[in-house]
């Protein structure tokens, strides 16, 4: 295949590079993907910074990142590689301690099994900005798919980037207060780069902690790394089955997260910022902003409004969240779609820190996970009813609906005035009740998603059923 023909196929979306493995994620755009890279390295960083590479448990995962070490070594870049496995947030928080010129981390996060990916994670240890990843695109076309020359074998090394990292998370948890609590805690690992990591913690801090799928699987029994409720069936059943406080999981690269409450009800990301907000300012005594993205419940607007925070909206993407990090002090900032990162940490979204900061809350409260959730939504105002459409459309209709709600949006949906539209990431749709709709393409499949949230399950479900129908209409 022609060096012209693979560029067509290699984008850049919200968090790096995804593809089928061996389709077009292979060994030849890899080495064109890493090229690409050291070229943008060249410009933004001394040769006397080394580079970390690290991958997730997926099939030649490991190969991939040999075959970039192999091409950065070639090119006078010093490589130290993860001696296994490795989460996405514990090699950006090693990129930024070890004075790199960042990290290559070789994952398709919560994708099913036949996909692998590739992100830069800059020295600053969160994701790429879009002038980063811009620059990167913009030196695809002219990148060479070679092999390998051999050059310089001895710049690539191994090491182990848990044992820092691990200490850093030490810091910011309050490690004897969950200990004092003696949580009864499940984890499953869904096979991810979080098995010997999460579990270790939560031995170390004292919880008595029952493990499932803690090998490396790179099919994920089947299923996908993606800890959502039809993942966590066993998880939900274990919690329910011996009483236990809290079940845990997390994503493929560990930087999302999976939260079973003692009632076995699987907490959404929403629900989980809430808590965590409250958390930090209530029992921590931490100050700073919320920053929420656009798709991301506004609860968190009521909360930053009582307690007398600021609040930020940003696009899609926590790469958006982790600019507002860089520039001010972030209480907590996340998404709805299971990525946080809280005051003092990296500007990356932490799984392993999530679950984490979850058991200290109960550890502090003394109460029920359900109990902490019925105070945090309470004390925002709550609850709202939140809802996402995933709706598959030719790219034709999808183009004919982001016109027409871009050109003419409505007055009213569901018979509740439109107050305000926002075209801040897709077009939102901000309700005079409160509530709100969103309409926000995918950028890699012909997809729309649509955002809802309001006052009550009754609204949420005139709102769903009017949306997907006129939607429909625009065929």
């Amino acid at each position: 295949m022609s060096a012209a023909g693979t560029a067509e196929k290699i984008k850049f979306g919200t968090d790096g590079w995804r593809g089928i493995i061996a389709q077009d994620f292979t060994f030849a755009n890899v080495r064109k993907v890493t090229r690409a890279i050291a070229a943008y390295l060249e410009k933004a960083y001394a040769k006397d910074k080394p580079v970390l590479i690290a991958y997730d448990p997926r099939f030649l995962a490991e190969e991939f990142a040999r075959t970039a070490a192999e091409i950065l070594a070639d090119l006078g870049w010093s490589v130290k590689m993860s001696d296994r496995d490795c989460p996405t947030p514990t090699i950006a928080y090693n990129a930024r301690e070890l004075d790199t010129a960042g990290a290559l981390m070789f994952t398709a996060s919560h994708n099913p099994a036949p996909y692998c990916g590739i992100k830069y994670i800059p020295d600053y240890a969160g994701p790429a900005t879009p002038e980063i990843t811009d620059t990167i695109v913009a030196n695809i076309d002219s990148a060479s798919d070679a092999p390998s020359e051999g050059k310089n074998a001895d710049k690539i090394s191994t090491f182990d980037p848990k044992p820092a990292y691990v200490d850093y998370l030490y810091q910011l948890l309050d490690v004897e207060t969950i200990r004092k609590a003696k949580l009864n805690v499940k984890y499953d690992a869904l096979y991810s780069t979080s098995r010997g990591y999460l579990d270790g913690i939560l031995q170390h801090c004292g919880c008595q902690v029952e493990s499932f799928h803690t090998w490396r699987d790179v099919l994920f029994g089947g299923g996908m790394p993606e800890p959502k409720g039809e993942m966590l069936v066993g998880l939900v059943e274990s919690v329910k089955k011996d009483n236990a406080d809290l079940g845990l999981a997390t994503d493929g690269d560990s930087d999302r997260f999976g939260i079973v409450d003692e009632k076995g009800n699987v907490l959404t990301p929403n629900t989980i910022l809430l808590l965590l907000a409250r958390h930090l300012y209530k029992n921590k005594g931490q100050k700073g902003a919320i920053v929420r993205t656009v798709a991301t419940t506004h609860l968190l607007d009521s909360l930053a409004e009582k307690y007398g925070l600021e609040i930020y909206e940003t696009a899609v993407g926590f790469k958006y969240v982790g600019e507002k990090m860089r520039e001010t002090d972030v209480l907590i900032g996340g998404e709805e779609s299971g990525g946080l990162s809280v005051l003092g940490h990296i500007p990356e979204k932490d799984g392993i820190l999530a679950d984490m900061l979850v058991a200290e809350a109960i550890a502090y409260e003394g109460k029920p996970l359900s109990q902490l959730v019925e105070e945090a939504i309470a004390d925002a105002g709550g609850p709202l009813y939140n809802r996402r459409l995933d709706l598959h459309l030719t790219e034709a209709h999808k183009q004919a609906v982001l016109d027409a709600y871009d050109k003419n949006p409505p007055d009213r949906v569901a018979g509740i005035a439109v107050a305000q539209v926002g075209r801040k990431d897709g077009i939102k749709l901000y309700l005079e009740d409160g509530g709100w709709v969103l309409l926000r393409p995918s950028g890699t499949e012909p997809l729309i998603r649509v955002y809802m949230e309001t006052s009550t399950s009754e609204k949420l479900d005139k709102i769903a059923a009017e949306m997907e129908g006129k939607i429909n209409q625009l065929a």
